[in-house]
């Protein structure tokens, strides 16, 4: 028995000493133990890292403290997430050649680690639009290898942790990073950790780190060798599959109702921007802001996923309609009353909402997508969708553009035009659960 064995145990339910695995050869299987602890140990160190330093507030408030434009913080979520999508069409053939694939993972771990520790470097040396420039560029970095991690990770889980266990490490970790984020954002609530430009860098430098640990974790699994043969390039198969886009008309309802919820993630720089705009040093929001976004999901998302599995359509509507409320009443105080934006609670109550409403969309696309596909085509559904929003995060740039030009409120009250506009296309979509319910 080896010293993850009771953790898994412990987790899962299962005898640690009894190994039966239900898709996992026998060799796997008499790894499982040890692998299942170095995943969980492994994952939750990444989870760590992101919730150490979040892109969407850590970093957006890191860069307008150092006085970034307000450009530079709208670019920060459309780079990191269509650059994490896109390369996946690209590399996945390749990757799929290589017999060992958690080489990959450790590849990717490094990279986003030495990025994020490149943000905090500019944090403590940087300030202006130099800093606004290379941190976009680091993160776009750090976007890259997400793509790595992503497209590997889910792999080499298949390869040595068994059917019924892979679920438990995501939500383990998911949670243990969910603590983390709430510890942090007491601390930083609390006067613990004081909001200076030099302690938020040095957090987010060790949030970098937790990307190095968890590659020289993950790098201790014991994966056996894979199938090399039956690789498909992403890029041909989405070219080869957009015939769907003329046929299918609730495909393409579904990527224009996921387009205009972008808004719910591009939104929170935005509100960290607006706390930094304050006369009386709004900056200090940071903590109760990450304790309302750590909240809002802890709250939200097992709900949300009870109401995707009865109407993931009616999930989509609801959340576009709570962050039409968020965003719209976020652009009416910074348009209209200013002044209210140093109330302590405000901001931090508006991104709750805001949170919930994109925890909301998350599930809902994500349950819509699988449900309305027929399995075999269930990955040419998710490809498409994830490839042309890709695309369209790489046009988000331009509300940073807009906030500079005509001013934080104007952007926020697009965000909620764009979440107003969702509600009826989201209604026209299809009751994908009635139609085809899931299989038990």
């Amino acid at each position: 028995m080896n010293a993850f064995s009771p953790l898994q145990g412990l987790l899962v339910d299962d005898d640690p000493v009894v190994q039966v695995c239900r898709d996992l050869p026998e060799s796997a299987c008499r790894e499982q133990p040890r692998n299942y602890g170095l995943h969980l140990a492994s994952l939750s160190l990444t989870k760590i890292g992101e919730s150490l330093a979040d892109v969407k507030l850590v970093l957006a408030w890191l860069l307008d403290a150092i006085g970034a434009p307000t450009w530079a913080l709208g670019l920060l979520v459309p780079v990191r997430e269509s650059l994490a999508m896109l390369p996946q069409l690209l590399i996945s053939a390749r990757i799929r050649r290589l017999s060992i694939r958690k080489n990959v993972y450790v590849a990717g771990c490094v990279v986003q680690g030495v990025a994020i520790m490149g943000v905090a470097g500019v944090g403590l040396t940087l300030t202006g639009t130099a800093a606004g420039v290379i941190a976009v560029g680091l993160i776009a970095l750090f976007a890259l290898g997400r793509s790595l991690c992503s497209i590997s990770h889910k792999d080499v889980l298949g390869k040595t942790v068994d059917m019924g266990r892979r679920g438990t490490v995501s939500g383990t970790a998911g949670t243990v990073a969910a603590a983390a984020t709430l510890l942090t954002a007491v601390a930083y609530s609390a006067g613990w950790l004081p909001l200076t430009v030099p302690v938020v860098s040095s957090v987010v430098f060790i949030g970098g780190m937790c990307w190095l640990l968890a590659a020289l974790v993950f790098r201790s699994i014991r994966e056996m060798p894979g199938a090399t043969e039956g690789g498909v390039d992403g890029l041909a198969a989405v070219v080869a599959q957009l015939g769907l886009l003329r046929t299918d008309a609730g495909l393409v309802r579904l990527i224009a109702a996921r387009a205009l919820l972008l808004s719910t993630a591009l939104a929170p720089p935005f509100y960290i921007a607006l706390s930094g705009d304050t006369p009386s040093g709004g900056l200090g929001k940071l903590g109760p802001l990450m304790l309302a976004s750590a909240a809002a999901s802890l709250a939200s998302t097992y709900v949300w996923g009870r109401l995707a599995d009865w109407s993931s359509r009616r999930v989509l509507m609801i959340a576009a309609a709570l962050a039409v409320g968020a965003n719209g009443a976020a652009a009416f105080v910074a348009l209209a009353l200013p002044h209210r934006l140093e109330s302590a609670l405000l901001l931090p109550a508006l991104l709750f909402v805001l949170t919930i409403a994109h925890q909301g969309v998350r599930l809902g696309r994500s349950v819509h997508v699988v449900d309305m596909a027929d399995p075999d085509q269930r990955a040419t559904y998710t490809a498409l969708t994830n490839s042309a929003v890709g695309l369209i995060l790489l046009a988000a740039g331009v509300f940073g553009i807009i906030a500079q030009k005509f001013g934080i409120g104007t952007v926020l009250v697009l965000f909620a035009l764009m979440a107003a506009l969702a509600i009826p296309v989201a209604s026209g979509l299809d009751e994908v659960q009635a139609a085809n319910p899931k299989e038990g």
